[in-house]
């Protein structure tokens, strides 16, 4: 059994292999969170011939221990939070909007970035398929969940490399499908399942949007 993936682009082109009945279908639309989420998802669109779009969202850390996730909130205007975390470090209200404030500035930053004066694509009656480099507490992608439903996808399948087994099962009560290449038990972070996890830069999300627009413009934005 594969213990661990080379990089992000390896990590996509398996993700991809497990993909493939969605191949040149016209209504498929793949959404990468960045920023590690797109290399992976570019990969994915590549294979696929599908269009390649972001959805962004911002995780709220918890202050002191920034890795572990309290929520996620989105451009969307959704927040997500993570109960449990919240309940077993006693987190107030105000803490929470206090960096949710923060992320919501790195939204904003990101979003004049990678998409400039295009509009997001247009999702509704669309089968999306999200894509991450890996999901640990879930709350990202919960909140990336909670923002495309709200634009009616007429299908939506969460397709990540590597994610734990129960995270999997929660996941699949709230979307179509889940597809994940490698289920573990213990997850612990998602870095580890990786050689090669070296942080994506905006540049590289810039570059590889481009590359996947110039292929799919007329079709993302109908």
């Amino acid at each position: 059994m594969r213990q661990k993936f080379r990089d992000r682009t390896e990590a996509g082109k398996l993700l991809a292999a497990k993909l493939t009945a969605y191949s040149h279908h016209d209504d498929v639309l793949v959404l990468a969170l960045p920023r590690g989420g797109v290399p992976v998802g570019y990969e994915v669109a590549k294979q696929l011939n599908a269009p390649l779009g972001i959805c962004l969202v911002r995780k709220l850390g918890v202050p002191e221990h920034r890795e572990l996730a309290m929520g996620a909130i989105s451009m969307g205007k959704v927040r997500v939070i993570n109960q449990n975390v919240v309940d077993l470090l006693s987190i107030s209200p105000a803490t929470i909007d206090s960096v949710a404030a923060t992320e919501q500035l790195e939204l904003n930053r990101r979003y004049q970035l990678y998409q400039g004066d295009r509009p997001l694509p247009k999702i509704q009656n669309k089968t999306i398929i999200l894509v991450d480099d890996g999901i640990a507490t879930g709350a990202t992608i919960k909140a990336a969940i909670a923002t495309i439903k709200q634009q009616q996808p007429r299908e939506l399948i969460v397709a990540v490399p590597v994610a734990g087994i129960s995270t999997c099962e929660e996941l699949a009560r709230e979307v179509d499908q889940v597809v994940c290449v490698l289920m573990v038990e213990n997850l612990y972070a998602i870095g580890i399942w990786y050689e090669d996890f070296a942080q994506t830069t905006d540049t590289e999300v810039r570059s590889l949007l481009t590359k996947s627009m110039q292929h799919h413009h007329n079709v993302i934005y109908n």
